[in-house]
C-alpha cells in the first residue's frame, strides 16, 4: 500500500477548474482545498485501486462513500468537504471504482453489479476491517451499495453500521419515466459497441455526447453553477478505462435499481431523493422507502438528480444528523 498525504495536492487540481473556467466561479473551491487528504493506492481482488481520504488521519469513524457512473473521486469532493467540515470526527473514504478515474478495470470479471458489490465487499474489509464503517453510495454507487449490503448470502455481506443513499436509483432506467431518452443512450452505446474500438471509444468520449448529459441532468438555475457542472463533466466525465469496462457498467446501470435489494436489507438507511430528480423521480423513492426494514426518506428541494453539485451541504447535513441518530441509537443500546 502506497500513501501519500498532501495539503491538498496543489489546491487539487486548481480546485477541479476545467479548461476556461475561473477559480471564482468554482464554488466550492476554497472548502474543498481547506479540507484534509491523503491517497491511498490498494490492490482489491487484483486490482489497483486509487482512494482518497478525506478528514484527519486519527478520526475515529469511517464511512465509505462510492461514486456515480462515469465519475470518479472528484465528484464527491463537494459532498465530502462539507461533511467533514460538520463531523470533523469522519474520516471520509472515496475510492475511484474499477475501471473509472485512477483504478484499473477488474480483471476477471463483468463491471456488473455483482462484480462491483464483491469488490466493494473486500475494500471495506481491507480499510475499515472493524466493521463499523457506514457505507454510501450516489446514483450508480447507491445501487452497488445496496447490492454490496445485501448479498446472497448473508455471511458475504461486509458488516456496517449503516447505509446512505443519494440520488437513489429506485427504478431502473428502462422503466422509469425517462426510458425513451434511456433507450436513445442505450442505442448510442449500442452503436459505439459495434463500431471498430478506437471509433466507438471516440464516440463515447465525445464532448458533444458528455455535454448532452450534462444539460439533461443540470437543473439549477444559477449560471455560474451550471458552467461549472458542465466543466466537471468536460474534465471527468471521460475517466473511464476503456470501451468494454464503459459498456459492461453501463448497462449494469441501467437494468438495475435499488429496489431489487431493498428488501433484503436489515441495516438502518438514509435516503437522500431530490425534489426534481427526472431519473430517480420523487414517487418512486417513496415506494423504495417501504420496502426496506429501517429506512428514512429526506428530500432535497429544488435540485435534480446532481444533488452532489447542486447542493451538497443539504446532502452533508442530512447525512451528519443520520450519522448523530446512529451513535445514538448506540448509545442506547449500551446501557
Amino acid at each position: 500500500m502506497n500513501t501519500d498525504t498532501h495539503p491538498r495536492e496543489a489546491a487539487q487540481d486548481a480546485a477541479h477548474e476545467a479548461p476556461h473556467t475561473p477559480p471564482h466561479e468554482a464554488p466550492y473551491a476554497g472548502l474543498v482545498a481547506g479540507t484534509s487528504v491523503r491517497s491511498l493506492d490498494l490492490e482489491i481482488r487484483g486490482v489497483h485501486v486509487h482512494l482518497r481520504v478525506y478528514g484527519d488521519a486519527a478520526a475515529p469513524r469511517p464511512l465509505v462513500f462510492l461514486h456515480g457512473l462515469r465519475g470518479d473521486h472528484h465528484g464527491l469532493e463537494p459532498i465530502v468537504a462539507h461533511l467533514v467540515q460538520r463531523r470533523p470526527d469522519l474520516q471520509v473514504y472515496v475510492p475511484d471504482l474499477p475501471g473509472f478515474g485512477a483504478s484499473a478495470p477488474l480483471p476477471d470479471g463483468l463491471h456488473d453489479v455483482a462484480g462491483y458489490a464483491a469488490w466493494t465487499a473486500e475494500l471495506l474489509a481491507a480499510v475499515v476491517p472493524e466493521g463499523d464503517a457506514v457505507l454510501a453510495g450516489h446514483s450508480f454507487g447507491s445501487i452497488v451499495a445496496a447490492a454490496t449490503v445485501a448479498a446472497a448470502e448473508p455471511h458475504d455481506a461486509p458488516p456496517v453500521r449503516g447505509l446512505v443513499l443519494v440520488n437513489p436509483i429506485a427504478t431502473a432506467a428502462l422503466a422509469g419515466p425517462r426510458r425513451v431518452l434511456s433507450a436513445v443512450t442505450v442505442g448510442v452505446h449500442r452503436l459505439a459497441a459495434a463500431l471498430p474500438e478506437r471509433v466507438g471509444t471516440g464516440l463515447l468520449r465525445h464532448p458533444l455526447f458528455t455535454r448532452v448529459a450534462s444539460v439533461a441532468m443540470v437543473t439549477t438555475r444559477d449560471r455560474h453553477l451550471r458552467r461549472w457542472i458542465h466543466a466537471e463533466h468536460d474534465r471527468y466525465f471521460s475517466g473511464f478505462a476503456d470501451r468494454r469496462t464503459l459498456l459492461e457498467a453501463f448497462h449494469a446501470s441501467v437494468g438495475t435499481d435499488v429496489a431489487a435489494y431493498a428488501g433484503r436489507i436489515s441495516a438502518p438507511t438514509l435516503l437522500i431523493a431530490s425534489e426534481n430528480d427526472d431519473v430517480a423521480p420523487l414517487p418512486s423513492q417513496r415506494e423504495l422507502e417501504a420496502m426496506f426494514a429501517s429506512a428514512r426518506l429526506v428530500v432535497v428541494p429544488q435540485v435534480g438528480h446532481l444533488a452532489h453539485y447542486e447542493a451538497p451541504d443539504a446532502v452533508a447535513r442530512e447525512t451528519a444528523e443520520f450519522l448523530a441518530a446512529l451513535e445514538g441509537a448506540d448509545k442506547q443500546d449500551e446501557q
